[in-house]
């Protein structure tokens, strides 16, 4: 009987030797999981002509795993800030540890030897990635400039439409000439002194004059009640407490506290734990009020510091027993 062997693509223990790896069940499990990374594969060897450089995201980090070696490989190259799709999948597949590795592969499970190079990329596929690389790195430097290009454009728009907006508000407005009936801008400082003028000369228009208010007179909607300052008392503006801090006479006078004593606080708390005890506990309506005397026991036992209760009542008995014997016999 051959012994037990382990098949990792069908996850099972088998003991018929060589002849597992042409079963059906196996040969089906070896296609599913090389469709599984063709697409991947394909990606990668498009790529060689044409290679792809990118912007760094923490998405670039992604593995995949390749079956032939059974380990996990990097999909993207990444150096910096800068990304070449597919570079760290088609460094692996052009390395001779992963072509031996494919090679011994497909000689244990006997998969399809047309399949074989797709998952293999030979020395010079691999030259003329590098080759397509260094035009894509060239193209998306080309386009940063671009970019930064037109950042800078827009910028100076912005800066020179905000001077603009700052020259436009700074600038004197043209006043047009009444006399002359010209429209020629003048300055600031003419146009100061000309309003400055106008305001000190008198003016020719017939104006009514300004009632004279009298602020004392009383008038039949209006009625002066004097000042209500309190006498003695002060107020804020010379330096007297305010209302809101002047404590109430009342409070003075009596001191008295608000809510309850602390004492009567923790009475009430031991209520309200008592009130959860069950009502027909032993010792629930005894009177703590009544007064025993020192030598007070109880009838059905005594203290005990070890042993059992059980015990300490029949030897409070027998006890009780010689006592009430040595009784009788005194008095015969």
């Amino acid at each position: 009987m051959a012994p037990a062997q382990r098949c990792p693509l069908c996850r099972q223990t088998f003991f018929c030797g060589r002849g597992h790896v042409y079963s059906r069940k196996h040969q089906r499990q070896l296609k599913e999981a090389l469709e599984r990374l063709l697409p991947q594969v394909e990606a990668a060897r498009k790529a060689i002509r044409a290679a792809q450089v990118e912007r760094y995201v923490p998405e670039h980090e992604r593995c995949c795993w390749c079956l032939c070696c059974g380990c996990e490989v990097r999909q993207h190259l990444s150096h910096g800030n800068l990304t070449v799709l597919y570079g760290g999948l088609l460094e692996h597949l052009a390395s001779p540890e992963h072509k031996k590795a494919t090679n011994k592969f497909w000689w244990e499970n006997k998969a399809e030897v047309q399949m074989k190079e797709k998952f293999v990329v030979t020395p010079q596929d691999y030259a003329r990635f590098k080759k397509s690389m260094v035009k894509g790195l060239d193209s998306y430097e080309e386009k940063e400039d671009e970019v930064i290009k037109e950042m800078a454009a827009q910028i100076r728009e912005v800066e020179q439409s905000r001077q603009e907006v700052v020259r436009s508000v700074l600038e004197p407005q043209a006043v047009p000439d009444p006399e002359e009936g010209s429209s020629a801008p003048r300055s600031w400082k003419g146009m100061n002194s000309q309003v400055a003028s106008s305001l000190q000369q008198p003016s020719n228009l017939d104006l009514p004059p300004a009632p004279e208010l009298d602020w004392m007179e009383t008038g039949p909607s209006l009625t002066f009640i004097g000042h209500q300052d309190i006498p003695g008392v002060g107020n804020i503006h010379s330096g007297a407490t305010p209302p809101w801090m002047i404590q109430d006479e009342e409070y003075i006078a009596g001191n008295q506290e608000i809510g309850p004593s602390y004492e009567e606080f923790l009475k009430e708390k031991e209520k309200q734990k008592l009130k959860k005890l069950p009502p027909d506990r032993v010792g629930a309506n005894f009177d703590h009020s009544s007064r025993t005397s020192a030598g007070w026991l109880p009838s059905f036992g005594r203290v005990w510091n070890n042993g059992r209760r059980w015990q300490s009542r029949h030897q409070f008995k027998t006890e009780a027993a010689a006592m009430k014997k040595q009784s009788h016999t005194e008095k015969s």
